[in-house]
């Protein structure tokens, strides 16, 4: 049995829908971010950069989101190209720019604190914001997106889009979903995902959780 070490609309949200949409057996354990739990001894000895997700497998634990999700597809078919089709390449390219570039500016917007000194916030979020608009331009012209046959980078990029309209809490005005228009489609045909669907009745997600998401109100634990 594998065991999704989670927080509500975390990153671990990204890997709750592989799983789903996989059909893969898994329980899940709350990691209490507002005890710090990521942060605790305990929890550092299955991820040891305190960050959410991490997996527990038969293998041993394995974190970083895309690396979870490529563990899973290595094992599960449906959730990435096979390893020798026509575009794996591309489709490998997209997903680690969304992991690397995308998922990487979104950490810098929503912690501030980590990333500008004091007094330099407000020049940071307008410098960031204007990165991940570029990031979600090109995602939205080049990215190979199949809403109808949706795998981990479709379920990553809608959880992306979802950040970007609620987070951080008063500074989302950057935000139109509209200007990225195949990346809206996929937000709104993923909407009723039953993997989707799912995730948003245990996380409290919201009946448009990617479309037009509303803050999360779980029935345990804290986004934030």
């Amino acid at each position: 049995m594998l065991t999704l070490h989670y927080a509500p609309d975390n990153a671990s949200l990204v890997i709750r829908l592989a799983l789903g949409a996989a059909g893969v057996p898994h329980a899940t354990q709350l990691v209490d971010r507002a005890a710090g739990a990521q942060h605790g001894a305990a929890y550092r000895r299955i991820n040891p950069a305190g960050r959410i997700p991490a997996l527990a497998t038969p293998d041993g634990p394995v974190f970083e989101t895309a690396a979870i999700l490529l563990w899973l597809a290595e094992r599960h078919a449906g959730l990435a190209p096979a390893a020798q089709a026509r575009g794996r390449g591309a489709w490998l390219s997209w997903l680690l720019f969304t992991a690397n570039t995308l998922h990487a500016d979104l950490r810098a917007l929503f912690y501030p604190a980590l990333y500008a000194p004091d007094g330099a916030q407000a020049a940071h979020h307008a410098l960031t914001t204007r990165r991940i608009a570029r990031h979600l331009a090109l995602l939205d012209a080049h990215a190979p997106l199949a809403p109808a046959a949706p795998g981990a980078l479709e379920f990553y990029l809608v959880c992306c889009l979802r950040w970007c309209a609620l987070y951080p809490a008063g500074g989302t005005g950057w935000f139109d979903l509209a200007a990225t228009p195949r990346l809206e489609a996929l937000a709104r045909s993923l909407d009723d995902h039953p993997a989707a669907r799912a995730a948003a009745r245990a996380e409290g997600l919201g009946p448009a959780p990617f479309s037009a998401p509303a803050p999360a109100t779980p029935p345990e634990g804290s986004a934030t």
